[in-house]
């Protein structure tokens, strides 16, 4: 399935220009049909599966409870 630059700004979550920016620094593939380019959807399923990975190690790490500091003395 191919997308549109606009469908692929929303799809990632940013703006057209940084979609066309990525498209001309050859880090987005990119098809020019003449008017317009069009990018293939699939070649993003990495990127969203990196992504999941990413905010389950932060969910992780954000669960793991603070261990206590040896050096702090009660002092009651």
């Amino acid at each position: 399935m191919y997308l549109t630059i606009k469908e692929a700004a929303e799809l990632l979550s940013t703006s057209e220009m940084q979609v066309k920016n990525l498209i001309l620094e050859n880090r987005i593939r990119a098809v020019h049909d003449g008017e317009q380019y069009l990018l293939n959807k699939e070649q993003f399923n990495t990127h969203f599966e990196q992504m999941e990975k990413y905010k389950k190690y932060v969910e992780e790490i954000l669960s793991e409870p603070i261990p206590e500091d040896k050096d702090i003395k009660d002092e009651d």
